[in-house]
């Protein structure tokens, strides 16, 4: 007989010994799912015997791990910002640090004013619909040039309840040259900003199964800074604000690109290892 506490413990050794980083919590997760429960369940479930298809899936989810597909991925969803979103190989899975952007914006955002905002480069919808659901009043505007992207952003949208408040766009805004019909008060973006030569050194969680075009820009890891900044006059209000999620070393590049592009009052936000993660600004 396979309990819960043998399971977690012999498959934290496997996945141990294939290299694989924070195997218990992998191990957790993946075992959680299979039972629909939350991890912390598990441990006041330590002598429930497992059945047969339990133990066929969860076997089947560890051969897939130990090929480094991300757990994410195997699992088919992950928390963000305290939100439930719907993830598979054709979105970047939502990073905490990415928290750190949203979470920027909501204290620098009046919720209780009308607040139009774009998300460029949507991916799961993860920003959008965090948004959406801590400021009550916006509308926002949610681009992305992946339709198999946006697809799962709508999804997602629907099942956070906030379908009705978002206008999901296919849109390349490198090369698409749509006039948006709205003008922002807020325009936010985390792009690919891995470049070509850091690419290739990822790990293969990375490299292997995450979508490249939401990754590395093929290029320095500098190009959708430079043009978004560049572009975003065009559809930002006077006052409005501009919000990026940064890469390693990009924050003194990339307050170069905005104060070209008369931002001002200009500010960086670490992330929890005290790398500048955030960085804003208003427009003149």
């Amino acid at each position: 007989m396979l309990t819960v506490l043998n399971a977690l413990k012999k498959t934290t050794e496997f996945l141990e010994k294939k290299g694989i980083e924070s195997a218990r919590v992998n191990a957790e997760i993946m075992l959680a799912h299979i039972l629909k429960c939350k991890r912390l369940q598990l441990y006041l479930s330590f002598d429930r015997p497992l059945n047969d298809n339990e133990k066929n899936l969860y076997r089947e989810f560890l051969l897939r791990r130990i090929n480094h597909e991300p757990v994410q991925y195997i699992t088919g969803n992950v928390d963000f910002y305290g939100l439930d979103f719907q993830v598979n190989s054709s979105v970047l899975i939502p990073r905490p640090e990415t928290e750190i952007l949203v979470e920027t914006i909501i204290k620098n955002t009046n919720v209780n004013n009308e607040t139009n905002i774009l998300d460029i480069g949507t991916g799961s919808g993860n920003i959008a619909i965090s948004l959406a659901k801590h400021l009550p009043n916006s509308k926002i505007t949610a681009i992305d040039k992946s339709k198999e992207a946006l697809i799962i952003a709508v999804k997602n949208s629907e099942l956070n309840n906030v379908k009705e408040r978002i206008n999901f766009i296919e849109n390349d805004i490198l090369n698409d040259q749509k006039i948006f019909d709205n003008v922002f008060d807020i325009v936010v973006s985390n792009p690919p900003y891995v470049s070509k030569e850091e690419y290739k050194n990822l790990e293969p969680e990375l490299n292997k199964y995450e979508p490249s075009i939401a990754l590395t820009d093929f290029s320095d890891g500098t190009i959708f800074y430079n043009s978004i900044s560049n572009q975003v006059k065009n559809f930002l209000n006077t006052n409005g604000k501009l919000f990026f999620e940064l890469g390693a070393g990009q924050s003194k590049i990339v307050k170069e690109f905005m104060e070209q592009n008369n931002f001002y009052n200009i500010q960086i936000i670490k992330d929890y290892q005290n790398h500048d993660r955030v960085i804003w600004g208003t427009l003149i």
